[in-house]
C-alpha cells in the first residue's frame, strides 16, 4: 500500500498572506500621568513597524485624545487606549466613561475657528485637520473617540548600481 502526501505551497511569484492586524488596549490612570503613558505607547507601538506615515502626528493627536478624556469626565473610572494596526495605516481610539459626545469632530463650519489666543479649543481642529478619518460612537460603557492615520508608502527599490567592472 502506498501513501501520498499533499502539500501545500504558495507559488514563488504569489504574495506572502497579509500579517492580521494587531491592537492594544491598555487601562490609564483618569490624572494627567496618562497623557505622557498613552504616547509612549503609541511611540513604543509604532516604533520598529512602518505602520504609518507620520508617528509623531499620531503621538499628538493620542495625547489630544487623553487630554481630552481626562479633562472632561469624572475620575471615577480609567479610560482606556486601543491602538490597532490596520492593512491601512493604523487608529487609536480612546475610551471613557461619559456617554457625551466629545465635540464637534466634523468638518469646521464658516465663522467657527476657534480663538488662537484661548489656551482650549484647538484639540479637535487637530484631529480633524491632521488624522485621515475620525469620529466618536457610543460603547456599553460610554463612548470611544477615535482617529486613523494613513500608512507609510512603501519606499520603491533602488536600482542596482553598475559595478563598473567591464569585460569578464
Amino acid at each position: 500500500m502506498s501513501r501520498t502526501r499533499t502539500e501545500f505551497a504558495l507559488p514563488s511569484d504569489a504574495p506572502a498572506p497579509a500579517p492580521r492586524p494587531a491592537s492594544w488596549r491598555v487601562a490609564l490612570p483618569h490624572s494627567t500621568a496618562a497623557v505622557p503613558i498613552a504616547r509612549a505607547l503609541v511611540r513604543a507601538v509604532l516604533a520598529d513597524i512602518r505602520a504609518v506615515a507620520d508617528r509623531d502626528t499620531a503621538e499628538l493627536l493620542t495625547a489630544e485624545l487623553v487630554a481630552n478624556a481626562v479633562e472632561h469626565t469624572d475620575g471615577s473610572r480609567p479610560i482606556e487606549i486601543v491602538v490597532e494596526l490596520l492593512a491601512t495605516g493604523c487608529q487609536v481610539e480612546v475610551h471613557d466613561h461619559d456617554p457625551g459626545p466629545p465635540g464637534d469632530l466634523s468638518a469646521l463650519r464658516p465663522g467657527s475657528t476657534p480663538d488662537l489666543w484661548q489656551e482650549h479649543g484647538r484639540g479637535l481642529l487637530l484631529i480633524r485637520t491632521l488624522s485621515s478619518a475620525c469620529g466618536h460612537r457610543a460603547t456599553e460603557h460610554g463612548k470611544a473617540v477615535w482617529f486613523t492615520l494613513p500608512a507609510a508608502p512603501t519606499a520603491p527599490v533602488p536600482p542596482t548600481a553598475p559595478t563598473g567592472r567591464s569585460g569578464d
